[in-house]
């Protein structure tokens, strides 16, 4: 009789010890696919959160190298150097942007509410941009443009401006009114057309967490035009932060490294965020529920196996006397060891076949339940932090700008497991593996055997 024989009838005899194995591998096989399942739909979900960031580069400020060096005089670049780096190839659209106090002159009023005069009487800030269209409030949704049409690079040396909503029914404007604004210095004027009016969700009363005035009242104008105001309007145009629309997300890492080479030192006080940020806010859930996913499917593994391993030994002991007499009538050991395996390995195709039945459905249970707890909690945490008061750097207040929330950027509480044939063929890869790791263990004991001792001693 050959061993693939004796191996079926094998398991069918002791039928006790078939379904004991079969429990085990069942529990392995479940615990090994729930793992899989959760690692390849939490990677689905953390290539989705990256599409929907978008392959985006931001110029900021380095706070931690502002506040390093001991100065608090926010950096500036000139806009001639982001220009080059606009038109390296890895770069779809972009924009940049300045800003500074303005004064609204004659018979134009502010929106009340908020902090009164935070820049000083008639003062509020004034956005200088390349291109309005390409804001994060605006390309998030936030801001909605109601009437009129974005700044962009046409319109760079332009007089032009978008206003709230609330700012210009207070002051009966509407697109193609013009507006007298006064810059920083006092002294140098300029009349502004409207371009267009947006509408900001944000409450008057809510000061604007990096300028701290009432949110209304804030001013958007072409970047050359505003420049014109400022107080070293004389000098170059020179802006503060810079937004790239890559074409790739995988082109950012070639983007940093060209832009440092093509500006230089003109890049001190400056980093690139490559929006890693938002990313990070949005997957830490899902990395928290793969770490303990994976951890949980290599203990239940190895486990598994040490069980496995125990059981195959106790058969070889329990089935000696059978052993001696297939090896005294001619039986090849390898044989012995190679029913052995296929034992294990039949058990453990029916465990893999049951397994991919239900542990989809408990997978996306539990992970569901784990992801939902680890998002709530994200959520909290995010809600908690609080900004400075207007005008403080936060370090008096044991504030961390760097934990501040990225907008729109909410951790991820919901995945999709999905069953795919290449992950039958991990669990069944990693479930033989364990099967076979365990039959090797006591095919040691089979080759020590003796049929002469075994069948005159029984030992």
């Amino acid at each position: 009789m050959n061993f693939v024989k004796r191996a079926g009838l094998s398991l069918w005899a002791r039928k006790g010890r078939t379904l004991i194995t079969l429990a085990t591998f069942l529990v392995i096989s479940v615990m090994v696919l729930a793992g899989v399942l959760i690692s390849d739909a939490t990677a689905r979900a953390e290539e989705n959160a990256k599409r929907s960031v978008g392959a985006e580069i931001n110029l900021t400020m380095d706070m931690n190298q502002l506040v390093g060096g001991g100065s608090m005089r926010a950096p500036r670049i000139d806009a001639a150097t982001v220009d080059r780096l606009g038109a390296l190839p890895q770069v779809q659209k972009y924009t940049y942007s300045m800003w500074d106090r303005v004064i609204l002159k004659g018979k134009f009023t502010l929106v009340g509410g908020g902090p009164v005069d935070p820049m000083g009487p008639g003062g509020t800030v004034g956005t200088g941009v390349l291109d309005t269209s390409l804001l994060p409030d605006f390309r998030s949704g936030k801001f909605t443009l109601l009437t009129g049409e974005h700044l962009t690079a046409a319109d760079k040396d332009s007089r032009q401006l978008l206003i709230e909503e609330r700012l210009a029914e207070q002051n009966g404007l509407e697109v193609g009114d013009k507006v007298t604004l006064v810059g920083n210095d006092e002294r140098t004027m300029a009349d502004f057309t409207l371009a267009g009016i947006y509408r900001d969700p944000r409450p008057a009363t809510e000061p604007d967490l990096q300028y701290g005035i009432n949110p209304a009242n804030m001013l958007y104008g072409a970047v050359g035009g505003l420049s014109a105001l400022a107080s070293d309007g004389n000098g170059g145009l020179q802006v503060g932060e810079a937004t790239f629309l890559l074409e790739d997300a995988e082109v950012q890492g070639a983007f940093k490294d060209e832009a440092k080479r093509v500006a230089g030192s003109a890049l001190d006080g400056f980093e690139l965020d490559a929006n890693d940020k938002a990313i990070q806010q949005m997957t830490g859930p899902l990395k928290s529920i793969r770490s303990t996913a994976t951890l949980a499917m290599w203990l239940m593994g190895t486990a598994g196996a040490a069980v496995l391993a125990l059981l195959v030994n106790l058969a070889v002991k329990q089935r000696r006397t059978e052993y001696g007499v297939l090896l005294a009538m001619g039986e090849k050991k390898s044989n012995l060891i190679a029913q052995q395996a296929l034992e294990i390995v039949l058990v453990a195709a029916v465990a893999i076949g049951l397994s991919s039945t239900f542990a989809p459905g408990l997978t996306q249970s539990a992970a569901q339940a784990l992801l939902g707890q680890e998002a709530t909690a994200a959520r909290k945490k995010l809600d908690s932090w609080q900004a400075p008061p207007p005008g403080s750097t936060g370090l008096g207040e044991g504030t961390n700008w760097d934990d501040k929330p990225v907008e729109n950027a909410d951790p991820i509480g919901k995945i999709a497991v999905a069953l795919d044939p290449a992950d039958l063929d991990t669990v069944g890869g990693i479930g033989l593996g364990i099967g076979l790791l365990a039959t090797a263990v006591p095919a040691g004991a089979v080759l020590r055997l003796s049929p002469r001792t075994i069948l005159t001693k029984g030992m």
